[in-house]
This record gives structure tokens, C-alpha cells and sequence, in this order.
């Protein structure tokens, strides 16, 4: 099956594309959260667009979505392992929609990474800020480093689903019993070539066949 090109670009354009995305993810994440707690007082609630959206500002030692709060120094290890992984992995990308994959997860893993290495208690068990309620939508309180997070995630499995490569490239899915018909339109075609008569190119021509009458 022939692949199909797509959004395919240079390994410098991908590496761009993906910084940039990192670099936007993080600094909303990390300006949201100053004017939070610059503005808001912990467990204050504000309603920005009634019960739709509110602001909860809240400390969070867990992951995304406030999971597992008691292992914060695990996540913190985790974190940095998928950075490593990003920054090792990154050359191999040569497609603009997978840069923006993993320039999503790298800006919002980093987001959440500095919360814990750099807020209190200490050093690597720093608290996460959060503040994003949706009530409507999530029993949780979630901040902009979860949403690219989870946005990489839904681009993730976009991209697989349509078979789209590191590289760009996409096979084409052809419907299942083109397979057979190009078998069978490549067979020699014997009854097409028959000439009138019932005589074939194969075969020996009638007329050459027949003895002549004697010349006398």
C-alpha cells in the first residue's frame, strides 16, 4: 500500500513547532496560576460563568485531577522522566501534529514539575496549584498544565487512530476486496485475446494447419 504524505516536515521545523507549543502551554500554566495566588485566597471560590466555571483555588500534593495526593515526590520523579524521554525523543518527529503532541506534554508535565520542585512544603514535595472547576463536566479541580496534558493525550489518540506516523506519512486503507480485484484484473486474459473463429493466440491457426491441395 502506497503511503500518504502528510503534514510532513523537517526535523528543525518540528523541533520548533514543538518548543513552541511547550513554551506556550507553560507560560499559561504558570501565569494563571501567579495571578491565583497572587489574587485569590486558598479554598476562595469565584464563579467566572455561574455553575459552568467556577475559580476554586486549591493546593494539590497529588497528580492530574488530584489522584493519588499522598505520593507527590513519585510524580515528581515521573515528571522528570518524561521530560527526559521528550527532549531524548524529539529528532525523530518529522510531523507538525505530533510536535504539537508531545510540545503539549512536555509544557504541561514542566508546568506541574516546577509546582513540586519549586512550592511549599519543600523542595521536590511542593503542593500543585489548581483552580479550574467545572462541576457540570468534572467532580475535580484542574489547572492549565492538566488541560494540555489531557489535550496531548486526545491528539495522541487522533493521530493513531488514523495511522498518521512520526514522519507524517499515512497508509491508505483500501476497501477490503480491492485486494481480490486487482488479483484478478492482473490474470492473463486468454478469452480476450481469442480470435474469430474460436482460434487463440496460443493456440495453432486452422488455416495453417489445413493441407494444401495438390498442384498438378
Amino acid at each position: 500500500m502506497a503511503p500518504e504524505r502528510s503534514a510532513k516536515v523537517g526535523t528543525t521545523t518540528a523541533l520548533l513547532v514543538l518548543a513552541g507549543a511547550a513554551v506556550v502551554a507553560y507560560g499559561l500554566d504558570q501565569l494563571s496560576k501567579y495571578l491565583v495566588v497572587s489574587n485569590l485566597t486558598e479554598g476562595e471560590t469565584v464563579q467566572v460563568l455561574g455553575q459552568v466555571l467556577e475559580f476554586q483555588f486549591v493546593r494539590n500534593p497529588g497528580a492530574a485531577f488530584s489522584l493519588a495526593s499522598g505520593m507527590t515526590w513519585i510524580f515528581t520523579i515521573l515528571a522528570a522522566g518524561v521530560i527526559t524521554f521528550i527532549i531524548w525523543f524529539a529528532r525523530r518527529i518529522k510531523s507538525v501534529a505530533w510536535a504539537m503532541v508531545f510540545g503539549l506534554l512536555l509544557g504541561g508535565v514542566l508546568g506541574n514539575l516546577t509546582d513540586r520542585l519549586f512550592r511549599e512544603p519543600s523542595f521536590g514535595l511542593g503542593h500543585v496549584v489548581d483552580f479550574i472547576s467545572t462541576p457540570w463536566m468534572l467532580p475535580a479541580i484542574y489547572n492549565v498544565a492538566d488541560i494540555s496534558i489531557v489535550s496531548s493525550m486526545a491528539l495522541f489518540m487522533i493521530l493513531t487512530i488514523r495511522g498518521i506516523g512520526l514522519d507524517g506519512s499515512r497508509e491508505e486503507r483500501r476497501p477490503k476486496g480491492a485486494k481480490a480485484s486487482e488479483s484478478v484484473a492482473a490474470e492473463p486474459q486468454t478469452s480476450a485475446d481469442a480470435e474469430p473463429g474460436g482460434e487463440t493466440e496460443a493456440g495453432p491457426r486452422a488455416s495453417l494447419s489445413a493441407p494444401r491441395p495438390s498442384e498438378s
